[in-house]
């Protein structure tokens, strides 16, 4: 993958949604929403109860590629706070074994508030790394390099009569915001108002594929 720089730090970012820091070691990846199957199972609406195991599965995959040493996720790790009980013994695994070989930092998103410890790693609001703050929502007033995640951006594009959708990166010169990294998750164009109001003018999408990283100009 093709690198790119953010902060004065370069990422790698990666088709999958997760971005690497190879200065820290570590992996960077938003919205997991791990266990949001059983929660609309709780509610009488049925899904396939493998989310969880194909998103812990893939973010292991990445770790394993990267050569990862730490992984900072970016809020709603869990699509609620009582999500990490509900786990299946096979997810659980996964993810005990990762955060018990890694250091681990959940950032508390809008779905997980109130989450306690049960699966491992540090909890916390939000930090700043090397002057650039991990938050789970963009603070527009923000003057900081900051990275974030909550709107799970997608580029939507009409190539040759198909409507083609990507997970993207959406990136300012102070903001980056982080496509979802769950396997059940949607995802909010990135023209979108909201994501616009929050990185400002002169943004970009960022869609990794293959050996290079495409840059497409956005605006609200």
């Amino acid at each position: 993958m093709v690198p790119f720089s953010f902060g004065g730090q370069d990422f790698i970012p990666s088709s999958e949604g997760a971005l690497f820091w190879p200065a820290r070691g570590a992996l960077l990846v938003a919205d997991l929403h791990l266990e949001k199957a059983s929660w609309f199972a709780r509610l009488g609406q049925m899904l396939p109860p493998y989310d969880s195991i194909a998103t812990l599965t893939a973010l292991e995959r990445e770790v394993e590629r990267t050569g990862a040493s730490a992984v900072y996720c970016l809020g709603d790790s869990f699509h609620d706070k009582f999500g990490c009980d509900r786990l299946p013994e096979q997810a659980r695994a996964i993810l005990t074994g990762l955060t018990g070989r890694l250091h681990w930092l959940w950032i508390v998103g809008n779905h997980d508030a109130g989450f306690i410890d049960h699966c491992g790693g540090e909890i916390i609001d939000e930090t700043v790394l090397d002057g650039i703050v991990l938050r789970h929502e963009a603070e527009r007033e923000e003057l900081r390099p900051e990275m974030s995640g909550h709107y799970h951006p997608k580029l939507r594009l009409n190539l040759r009569g198909r409507r083609v959708a990507r997970r993207c990166f959406v990136a300012s010169q102070s903001k980056l915001i982080l496509p979802a990294f769950g396997s059940l998750t949607g995802g909010l164009d990135a023209h979108h108002p909201e994501i616009m109001g929050k990185v400002g003018p002169g943004a970009s999408a960022l869609v990794p594929v293959s050996d290079r990283l495409l840059r497409f100009p956005i605006a609200a």
